[in-house]
């Protein structure tokens, strides 16, 4: 292929991913950052104009109001410790399956990956929650968050196991290393982009969660960052400039993340591949 027809070549598919991401993605979060720099009253008269005068006093503002500052501590507790106990318990599930060194192992995988597409049930998870003594604690909380990061982790990790080779198993059983040390030291390191990936995804599902706080916790302590949206949202009044500012302070953490850790994302999720 000639070097006009390659660039001719990149230059529509940057064209085409343009013009579908431009006004899926970036325009909408350009509106928002222009909301959240405008007083309420501009908003009231013309939302969509550029902030005059630029406020971007909204930010404190909605840091104090939405009481973000111990919801973000608890939005941390939360997502660090769903996203680490999801990782892990995947990887302990996933890699005897991998290997099927347990009976019924396609079963099991089949009904992971049933799980996957089945939605969410609000209702039977409250029933449940307040059986086991789960509701409005902390750890009730966490332990409802697992379902998303464990199910795609055994998905991921399955199709990421099947490609380190069985003799890597065998060498290490022959030199003395038991089962528990061959997978947190040797299988583990070599897994990294398929855990980023699941981390990832666990982790942006809870942090980012709406409806679980509201259903599962009642005490004020206990909320997580998403939480303090509703600060600003009423029945009569809502201060949307204030929302915009706090969706974009809920969001921030995360795109960030994002940005340290893309390449191990898109490395994990083309080497997990379901399969079994």
């Amino acid at each position: 292929m000639s070097r006009s027809r390659r660039a001719w070549d990149q230059a529509w598919k940057l064209a085409l991913a343009a013009v579908i991401i431009l006004p899926l993605y970036a325009l909408p979060l350009l509106y928002l950052v222009g909301v959240s720099f405008q007083t309420p009253s501009q908003f009231l008269r013309d939302p969509l104009s550029l902030p005059h005068p630029f406020t971007p006093g909204n930010y404190p503002t909605a840091w104090v109001e939405g009481d973000f500052g111990q919801y973000f501590i608890n939005s941390v507790i939360y997502t660090a410790s769903a996203t680490l106990m999801s990782v892990l318990f995947a990887v302990f599930i996933a890699f005897p399956i991998a290997r099927r060194y347990v009976r019924g192992g396609s079963v099991i995988y089949s009904l992971f990956l049933a799980g996957f597409f089945l939605p969410i049930s609000i209702v039977p998870l409250f029933i449940e929650a307040e059986k086991l003594g789960l509701y409005n604690t902390q750890w009730g909380y966490i332990l409802l968050h697992l379902q998303l990061g464990l199910t795609l982790g055994v998905l991921f990790f399955v199709g990421y196991f099947n490609n380190i080779p069985k003799e890597l198993d065998e060498s290490a059983q022959l030199d003395g290393c038991g089962y528990f040390r061959y997978v947190t030291q040797i299988l583990i390191p070599l897994s990294t982009p398929a855990l980023v990936t699941v981390a990832i995804y666990s982790a942006v599902a809870t942090w980012n969660d709406l409806i679980g706080p509201v259903v599962f916790l009642a005490t004020n302590s206990y909320f997580p960052l998403t939480r303090g949206l509703f600060s600003f949202y009423g029945q009569y009044e809502s201060d949307w400039t204030l929302l915009a500012a706090g969706v974009l302070i809920v969001a921030m953490p995360l795109i960030l993340a994002f940005g340290f850790i893309q390449r191990y994302l898109v490395r994990g999720a083309t080497a997990g591949a379901l399969k079994l």
